[in-house]
């Protein structure tokens, strides 16, 4: 019954669905499914998938493979053209085209390589039409040897400059050169010595280290992997200046002299390039290198500038100690005058380079495949671009378009073919060639005529399963030409784009947020103008799975037992699986560590068990997860033996090496009184990061050796350290280095990304692989991208960067993209696909039928119709509302508030305005918004708010009138809110503990801004309450307080309650207890005993007041009064007496005290007499012999002589007490010893000796008992008279 219906239902919408497909339309590209089903009958023309590049450089000691490939239906035959003209390849017994491709392989053995240069072409073909690939142009690799020459020696003087030209023979591709010594060592550079672009060596000044005969320039041709060697060139560097002419011409004998460049200091000139303007040309997308060299002593500095510009920040670099700019990914913007600086000290110079921008052709749309159906249109686009803009030219089936026969369906305007009303039979390949002085594009795109009935490529009754709230895919593939449309049904019911679901161009039904009730057999039907086919796939929406008990924290002791558990709530068709992580790590492989059902055990727990533990529990759709964390302590103590960390393992080998694989063994170490629980060994890889140990692997304790895997193009070194309960030991002594071979790359960039930055670009970023990861030098990164279900791709290849920006892309495209690894022996894994968007553009559609739906006075609710999809331009972020108040309907005047907006998801069509100003007019537009901005806005909707209640009355004042009256006045609102009808107020007694009596009401016309109060009791305190009123209601009430006059008779009982004091040196504090009304309390004092009048302060409702400028050691009577509004008093305390300390004796100045003038007067006579025995003994003894001394010490420098006649004689005191011309002391009054071992110091007192500003000495001799004696007593004061004169005793 169920499908009877089913089936009557989709009739009727089979017949809508065949009626809208007989209208003729514009088709995009349709791929053909690889399905063999689908493949199996069906025509399609040749697609070349594989060719050699087009400038291929062969190996001539290898045979030729040159490779075309291709896909049709029937398979396409090969042929192939050789320099324009077709080539036989059955008639040459070398050549060998192999079986189902149009590969060739050319057997050159006892051949000349050279016969087979030239320009291939391959055409594949089949009924349906040829393609055709590129110009393949083969030549053969060169590496010819250096002519033979002989090279004279080069004598140059010092400070000059020098070439060393290295010219290599011409190759194919170019050598690399490079210049080494006769120990093939590297001639080391640096910025006075470096190698140019062009392999010469360039010396911006010669030094005489420069002398050697072994400068050599080696050249290696990377295609046939061989080394060409220049004969040794001679340098001899001479200091002319310092030598004779016969010198000078014994050294120049045979020699080259390079004499004509300045020697000395001078201001850099550029010896490459010369001159100062130079203009080069680069290709965008190639790398530009600038170069400048420069003379100069001192060495030149080189910098860099762009003349009006920045050097384009992240793809430049500088090599060759600055000499080479280089700049990557060249764009038109880097064309432009750059400066390079040369600067030492003696000045600088500058040159400019001109750089000119080119462009080969690059593609912004290649042509795509088209699949129509008769009587279809479809177009053909080749859109290229380049510098200068490349010319394009069609053929169709490799036969120029003009000269193929006329077909009148057939239009060709520049870079578009347009196919109109295709007829059956009229398959065919086109072949787009975009050209100009740079090179060439060549794309060849088929247009297939195909009438095919729909096909459903989704297997039938196929069975979904998701978890409720998540999303759901149901697949529904198909194929047909015309391209089928496909509608889904449910239970009979057709299922139409909404919030729940949406049908996807591929035909694929989304169930946004799938719940239980969504389960069930869903239908979908593949219709065209050929028949319909229709399938069934069945979604089953299960229960997700959750932890219910999560396990916890846990603290336990050493050597007990933990236990976590992990219970949960699960769909009973699904069988949850458990994970237990701990550190996000796998758990240890160890018996102590049990896992059950629902819970983790560990068992005898050491300080390694400490952690996070994580409990995952997985089904086939979904998974939950929960954490917690194991603290371990110390039990109590026990006596132990002493544990140690073990020693280190000792005797590394290496053993069973293989390709990828090594076994290391190695002898453990002393344990220490604690077990081995395992070994660790870490590696090295001196080939990428020297100097690094990184951990590889853990082995057992038991163990004592390990077959280690290894990675290729790595220079390994191996370690090992042992754990125990301790700790880690030391690492052992390194292995031996073992190199891996290089190999191609085993995996491909990670974290590949694409992100719109603007409207006409998408950025594809990865990261980059690491060294170890390479696996071989060379890496670079292939990135491919297309059209989602787009046939050709686009191919890059990049190195030393993650990020590749696509620019020329429409706006919002879903894209395919592939990021691969590629080194200098071949490509990594085929790569994942990722799909991502180009850039977003704003909405072009503002949101139509907007309406205000006022709710109150300061609430709304505004609402709105979605905009279509297709204007988004991108993600649909939300919606913006403005609203903004234009004026107050009361007021009548423009008081416009600045605009408020409030942003809603893109889900909501209808948004609350909140706080709005009650009996206003306000204005509002809606616009859309997505990730790169907004929308037009909609058209301005006006509305009004209603009456709200007023804000309250502003200014409230109350003033006495007498004894029994208040005047209360006010002025309005500031915030009418509508039209006021009046003012309420309400007003009542209250005491001094604030109990509030009996409330009064007055209500007041709007009008009255004041109210006079009568027949209120004197003497009482009142509290006033006022609001303003509208219709709507009464505003917020204004609260104030007053006092009704005091009576003049005097209240009947004491007005003042306690009276309290305390004093400090200049001030008192007075406080008290008041019963009386405020504003009328004074304090009075007068000094005691004195005739002044009383001080009178005024205390301004205050309990408390502080009495300043009182005079230390007086005493003062005070006192509290009371007075009314005439200033009479009314009440008064009694008078209370207080007394101001003196002042402390700590002021008094001590300087002025007798006793401490005669103290210093004593001291100072004490000193006096103390300096004057000193001088008398240190002047005892007169004259001192020294004949003695000069008997021991025969060195004549130190020995004193005679003024008048220079003999040798004795020092008299007199005589050194002169002072003495040109003597310096230090100011410490000490000379520090000399280090020779004759040191003037065994004389006498040799620390105070002087010297004049010759060396010679002028100090005394003296004994050496003396000398002994005054050992430790010397004096580190500055030199004073006395001083001095003690230093010659």
């Amino acid at each position: 019954m169920d499908g009877k219906r089913s089936c009557s239902l989709c009739g009727g919408a089979m017949m809508i669905m065949m009626m809208m497909m007989m209208i003729s339309h514009m088709t995009s590209a349709l791929e053909v499914p690889l399905d063999s089903k689908v493949l199996e009958g069906l025509p399609q023309p040749p697609t070349i998938t594989n060719q050699s590049p087009k400038d291929y450089i062969i190996d001539p000691r290898e045979n030729i493979n040159i490779f075309c490939e291709a896909k049709g239906k029937p398979h396409p035959s090969f042929s192939w053209t050789r320099n324009g003209t077709h080539f036989d390849v059955e008639k040459d017994p070398k050549v060998v085209m192999m079986p189902g491709t149009g590969n060739l392989v050319i057997d050159i053995s006892g051949e000349k390589a050279e016969v087979y240069e030239g320009v291939y072409q391959c055409i594949a073909r089949n009924e349906h039409g040829s393609a055709v690939s590129n110009n393949i142009v083969i030549r053969q690799s060169r590496s010819p040897l250096w002519s033979k020459e002989k090279n004279e020696p080069i004598t140059v003087q010092r400070g000059t400059s020098l070439i060393l030209q290295c010219r290599p023979p011409a190759g194919l591709p170019p050598p690399i050169i490079f210049w080494m010594d006769n120990n093939f060592q590297r001639l080391p550079q640096n910025s006075r010595v470096s190698q140019a672009l062009n392999g010469d060596l360039y010396f911006s000044n010669v030094i005489m280290e420069d002398t050697r005969n072994d400068y050599i320039c080696y050249a290696r041709f990377p295609h046939t992997q061989t080394i060409q060697q220049k004969q040794p060139i001679t340098v001899k560097v001479l200091d002319i200046e310092a030598m004779n002419d016969t010198v000078l011409a014994a050294f120049l004998n045979g020699s080259d002299f390079w004499g004509d460049s300045p020697s000395g200091e001078r201001v850099p000139s550029f010896l490459h390039p010369p001159g100062m303007e130079s203009t080069t040309m680069v290709l965008k997308g190639d790398t530009l290198e600038l170069e400048c060299i420069a003379d100069g002593l001192p060495t030149p500095n080189i910098s860099w500038t762009k003349v009006n510009g920045e050097l384009p920040s992240g793809r430049f670099s500088f090599y060759s100690f600055q000499k080479t700019l280089k700049i990557k990914e060249v764009t038109e913007a880097d064309g432009g005058d750059y400066r390079c600086i040369a600067k030492n000290r003696m000045g600088s110079s500058q040159h400019t380079i001109t750089v000119v921008v080119r462009a080969a052709p690059f593609w912004i749309s290649a042509p795509q495949n088209l699949i129509l159906a008769p009587k279809e249109t479809g177009n053909l686009t080749c859109d290229v671009d380049g510098n200068p803009k490349p010319t394009i030219t069609w053929s169709v089936n490799g036969n120029p378009i003009e000269s193929s026969h006329n077909d009148p369906s057939r239009k060709v305007s520049d870079g578009v073919i347009t196919l109109s009303d295709v007829q059956t039979g009229s398959s065919a390949v086109y072949q787009c060639n975009a050209s100009n002085d740079y090179g060439y594009l060549l794309a060849n795109a088929f247009v297939s005529v195909l009438a095919e009935p729909p096909r459903v490529l989704t297997s039938l009754n196929h069975e979904y399963s998701v978890i409720s709230n998540s999303r759901a895919l149901l697949d529904c593939a198909s194929f047909g030409s015309p391209l089928p449309k496909i509608t889904w049904f449910k239970d009979s019911q057709s299922i139409l784009n909404s919030d729940l679901y949406h049908i996807h161009k591929n035909g694929t039904l989304e169930i946004n947020v799938a719940q239980p009730q969504n389960s069930g057999k869903y239908t979908c039907i593949a219709s065209n103008n050929l028949g319909n086919k229709e399938n069934h796939v069945h979604l089953q929406v299960k229960e997700p799975t959750r932890i219910i008990r999560q396990p916890e924290y846990k603290e336990v002791q050493r050597n007990s037992i933990a236990v976590f558990e992990c219970k949960v709530k699960h769909d009973p068709t699904l069988i949850p699986s458990m994970i237990w992580l701990k550190d996000n790590g796998e758990l240890p492989d160890d018996p102590r560590f049990e896992v059950g059902s629902d819970s983790l055990t560990i068992h005898d727990v050491t300080e390694d068990d400490e952690g996070t533990y994580t409990c995952i529990r997985n089904t086939t759709l979904d998974q939950d997860s929960a954490s917690a964390t194991l603290t371990v302590v110390e039990a109590t103590p026990t006596p132990t033996m002493i544990l140690e960390q073990p020693d280190p393992p000792t005797d590394l080998e290496l053993t069973d090496q293989r390709e990828r694989s090594v076994r290391l063994t190695w002898t453990p170490g002393d344990e220490h009184n604690s077990p081995i629980k395992l070994f660790l060994i870490q590696y090295e890889d001196s080939l990428h990061e020297p100097g690094v140990w990184l951990n590889m692997t853990e082995v057992s304790g038991t163990s004592t050796t390990a077959q280690l895997e290894l990675s290729p193009y790595v220079y390994y070194s191996f370690r090992v350290l042992a754990l125990n309960g301790v700790g880690l030991s030391e690492s052992s002594d390194p292995s031996r280095q073992y190199r891996t071979n290089p190999a191609k790359p085993d995996v491909n960039p990670s974290d590949v990304e694409v992100s719109g930055t603007s409207p006409d670009t998408m950025t594809i970023s990865w990261r980059e692989l690491s060294g170890l990861e390479s696996n071989g030098p060379g890496l670079q990164y292939k990135v491919s991208w297309r059209m989602k279900d787009a046939e050709q791709w686009t191919t890059v290849t990049l190195a030393n960067v993650s990020q590749h920006v696509v620019t020329g892309t429409p706006t919002f495209t879903l894209y395919e993209v592939t990021v691969q690894a590629v080194n200098d022996y071949g490509e990594g894994p085929r790569p994942e696909v990722v799909l991502g968007y180009s850039g977003e553009n704003s909405p072009t559609v503002a949101p139509e039928n907007v309406k205000v739906s006022v709710q109150s006075g300061t609430e709304a609710e505004v609402h709105w119709e979605a905009v279509p999809l297709s204007s988004v331009r991108g993600r649909l972020k939300g919606y913006k509302v403005t609203y903004q108040k234009m004026r107050s309907l009361h007021k009548q005047d423009y008081d416009r508030e600045n605009p408020q907006v409030l942003i809603f998801s893109g889900e909501e069509t209808v948004g609350r305005l909140p706080d709005l100003h009650p009996y206003s007019h306000y204005r509002l537009n809606i616009r859309a918004f997505n990730g790169h901005g907004d929308g037009p806005s909609s058209t301005d909707q006006q509305f009004q708010t209603p009456e709200g209640v007023p804000g309250p009355p502003t200014n409230v004042n109350i003033r006495n009138l007498n004894l029994d009256s208040l005047l209360v006045e006010w002025t309005p609102p500031l915030e009418d809110n509508g039209h006021l009808t009046g003012y309420l107020l309400k007003y009542q007694p209250i005491n001094t503990t604030e109990e509030a009596g009996l409330l009064k009401e007055v209500l007041l016309p709007a009008n009255e801004t004041s109210y006079t109060l009568d027949k209120l009791t004197h003497s009482t305190h009142y509290k006033f309450f006022l609001n303003a009123m509208t219709e709507t209601g009464s505003g917020p009430a204004v609260t104030k307080e007053a006092f009704t006059e005091v009576d003049e008779a005097p209240p009947a009982g004491p007005m003042f309650g306690n009276v309290n004091s305390s004093v400090k040196e200049d001030h008192a504090v007075i406080s008290w207890e008041y019963l009386g009304p405020d504003g009328n309390v004074y304090v009075e004092y007068v000094v005691d005993n004195s005739k002044e009048p009383w001080k009178t302060e005024f205390v301004n409702g205050t309990r408390t007041f502080q009495i300043r400028g009182l005079k230390p050691g007086m005493s003062y009577r005070v006192r509290l009064v009371a007075k009314d509004h005439s200033d009479a008093t009314i009440h008064s305390t009694q008078e209370m007496l207080i007394t101001v300390p003196a002042m402390t004796n700590r002021q008094a100045e001590i300087a002025t005290q007798g006793w401490f003038i005669g103290l210093m007067c004593a001291i100072a006579l004490l000193i006096l007499v103390l300096l004057i025995v000193c001088f008398i003994k240190r002047n005892k003894g007169g004259k001192y012999p020294v004949k003695e001394k000069e008997d021991a010490h025969q060195d004549p420098e130190i020995q004193p002589m005679k003024e008048d006649d220079g003999t040798f004689g004795e020092y008299s005191d007199t005589e050194d007490h002169k002072p003495l011309k040109g003597s310096r002391t230090p100011s410490n009054g000490t000379v520090k010893k000399d280090d020779s071992d004759d040191s003037l110091v065994d004389y006498g007192e040799g620390g105070d000796g002087q010297f004049n500003e010759d060396g010679s000495f002028i100090g005394q001799y003296s004994g050496k008992k003396e000398k002994d004696t005054a050992e430790g007593n010397e004096s580190s004061e500055a030199p004073s008279p006395v001083n001095a004169m003690n230093s010659f005793v």
